[in-house]
Order: C-alpha cells, then structure tokens, then sequence
C-alpha cells in the first residue's frame, strides 16, 4: 500500500511567473507520481490562461456550501476554489501540486492540512516589467502594492526564486518538487 502523497501548496505576487513555472513543471514531472490541481474560478477564460474550470458566481457558492472545494478563497472580485479531489489522488499516493494564494495560505486552512509552502518571487522591477508586458492587468500598481501585502511566515517554507529564464525557474521549481517528494516519501 502506498503512503499518502505530499500537498505542495504553490504561492506567490502577480508576475511572478507562477503559471508559467507550473506549466514547465507540469510538462517535466512524472504523471504517474505528480497530480496538478487545476482551480474553479468565477471569471471567463482569457487567451493564455491557466486551465481552469469555470463557474458561475452562483455555481462556485452552491459548490463551496456542499463541501466540493479543499480549499476557497476570494481575490480581486474573483472566487478561486481547489477541488476536493485532492484528497483521493493524496490517498493513492501521488504528489499533488495546488496553485494557490497567499492571503489563502494566511488564513490557515492550507498548513492545517499539511501542504508544504512553495513561493515564487521575483525582484519588484521585473514583477512590474512582467506585469505591464502581460497586458492583461488593468491597474498595475494595485498588484505590485498587493506584492508586498502578504508575508508567508513558514518554517518549511520553499522559495524559488524567478529572476533568471524560464527554463531556470523551472528547473529550480522541479527539483523543489522533487525534493518535497522524497522527502514526503521518506517520513511516510
């Protein structure tokens, strides 16, 4: 019987590059021994977007009131949920990866149920110079003040650092994962 698999909770400032480290990722690990959550978001799919699941303000209420989402969390005028389903693939064993959020993480839910922190930062200058070359941010000065609002306080906290290619940052998120993983499978 395999051990339950790692929760590695992903996190980290607008431009920081997380979606594109976690698709790298995604494309380089293991399927038969990692699991990506994808999230259920209140909002339409933009060209570029991550792949998530989209629900109406409505839907993601009745959703989170019968007990679907492991973890939920409000930002910027948009419902984020996780699926439960994380729960089952951890059961099996497989690493599972969550794309998280910083004020999330804060509220407790996430450390309470084991997940091993992972942020991405970048220095403040590229933060805005990736923010402004995305387009799709309205008010960029609001998501770089937001940058600094949340401090992640963690004494196995995982930072990786996203100043460099992105074949780099996503090297160093891979071995990150990879490491969590075997040391995952070394306490169970």
């Amino acid at each position: 019987m395999r051990g339950r698999g790692a929760l590695i909770y992903v996190m980290g400032p607008s431009g920081a590059g997380k979606d594109t480290l976690l698709a790298g990722a995604r494309a380089s690990l293991d399927p038969a021994a990692f699991a990506f959550a994808h999230r259920y978001i209140t909002r339409p799919p933009m060209p570029e977007d991550e792949n998530f699941v989209a629900l109406s303000p409505t839907e993601f209420a009745a959703r989170r009131a019968a007990g679907f989402f492991a973890f939920a969390w409000r930002a910027r005028n948009v419902d984020y949920g996780i699926g439960a389903e994380i729960d089952a693939w951890r059961a099996m064993g497989l690493c599972v990866v969550v794309s998280g959020s910083r004020a999330d993480w804060a509220g407790g839910a996430p450390e309470r149920a084991g997940a091993v922190p992972v942020l991405i930062t970048a220095p403040a200058e590229l933060l805005a110079r990736r923010l402004a070359d995305r387009g799709r941010d309205k008010d960029v000065a609001a998501r770089l003040a937001r940058a600094d609002a949340f401090a992640i306080d963690a004494p196995h906290l995982v930072r990786v650092e996203n100043d460099g290619t992105v074949t780099e940052g996503v090297d160093a998120l891979v071995a990150a994962f990879t490491a969590i993983r075997r040391g995952s499978a070394a306490a169970a």
